[in-house]
């Protein structure tokens, strides 16, 4: 018998199909939305970023250097002095999840991988990945620094006609899934719907954060790779001119999930093959550990040997992340 090899072109398509977010603002006393706008300002700051060693090794260069200002334009989101609450509109479709992937240039392997998630889906289901990215949905996580700055925040979430409410959600713990409620349950048998195939899941998110009259609000940030030609040092996303957050964010909100790369794990990551997580500049899934997706993955499918349970979630809410998996063909 041949022995099976990993397919050298693997993909799996995302299965939680994720739109950018809008920013709205209102006042308390009315519903009315009126967009955020991205404004720009000149700014005279200060130098007080760690200096070269050439210069701050030389007391006279030191001493010229942070004598300078240190002149910035950037872009910047705000209330209007009349308005105290942010809004935030994004949607999201929850796509089947059968295992199979999109992209697979081995039948073999591919039969193989298919057989083996089927297996999962089975006899484990989704129904802890659903409770799991539910969660994220409702604690408001996606809403990054603007939920740390909130007095109060609601969340409703619309599928069909049934508007599922969510308040005071500041409360909710984000180093956790221990939390039950009747509106969540609902939320939870949706998003199992979706991935089953059983029922078109639009999911549309919308949160009031109110965050207090004329006050900063947090849209992405764009990456400024080229900063030579004075371009501002900070530039804010837009859609059709009004403030927003990538899909990317939110999706990483939302899939922060993994507790299982440590059995004393402190809070959750995103669910990466390698379990990186770029702001705290630390991988916590090693590939010398064998804790890593692809060791995970490449024992289960091609040794037939299963992870525990808890490992499995992790290997599938990777799957269900999509991406590129093949291996190098010179292996």
């Amino acid at each position: 018998m041949t022995k099976l090899i990993t397919a050298t072109v693997l993909a799996f398509e995302r299965r939680l199909d994720i739109s950018d977010a809008i920013f709205f603002q209102k006042s308390a006393s009315s519903n009315q939305l009126f967009p955020v706008k991205i404004t720009e300002k000149a700014v005279r700051g200060t130098i007080s970023n760690r200096l070269k060693n050439a210069i701050s090794n030389d007391p006279t260069k030191l001493d010229a250097e942070i004598d300078k200002p240190n002149l910035q334009t950037v872009n910047v989101a705000a209330l209007d002095h009349t308005k105290d609450t942010l809004v935030v509109q994004w949607s999201c479709k929850v796509l089947p999840f059968a295992g199979k992937p999109n992209v697979c240039n081995n039948p073999e392997y591919q039969t193989a991988l298919e057989t083996t998630i089927q297996d999962y889906l089975e006899k484990i289901g989704t129904k802890e990945l659903s409770y799991r990215y539910a969660y994220n949905i409702i604690n408001g996580r996606w809403l990054w620094r603007n939920r740390m700055g909130a007095e109060h925040i609601k969340i409703s979430v619309t599928i069909d006609d049934e508007i599922l409410e969510f308040t005071d959600v500041k409360q909710l713990s984000l180093n956790n899934f221990s939390y039950q409620d009747p509106q969540l349950t609902k939320l939870i048998d949706y998003i199992e719907k979706g991935f089953k195939g059983e029922q078109f899941i639009l999911i549309k998110v919308e949160a009031e954060v109110k965050v207090g009259e004329g006050q900063e609000v947090y849209p992405s940030q764009e990456l400024v790779l080229d900063n030579s030609n004075n371009r501002k040092s900070k530039i804010l996303y837009q859609v059709n001119g009004i403030a927003g957050m990538h899909s990317q964010k939110i999706g990483n909100a939302i899939r922060t999930i993994d507790t299982w790369y440590d059995n004393n794990a402190q809070f959750p990551i995103p669910a990466e093959p390698y379990g990186a997580v770029t702001n705290l500049g630390k991988a916590f899934r090693q590939p010398k550990q064998k804790m890593d997706f692809y060791s995970l993955f490449d024992n289960w499918i091609l040794n037939g040997e299963a992870p525990s349970l808890e490992q499995q979630y992790y290997v599938i809410s990777v799957l269900i992340r999509g991406g590129v998996f093949g291996a190098s063909g010179k292996e």
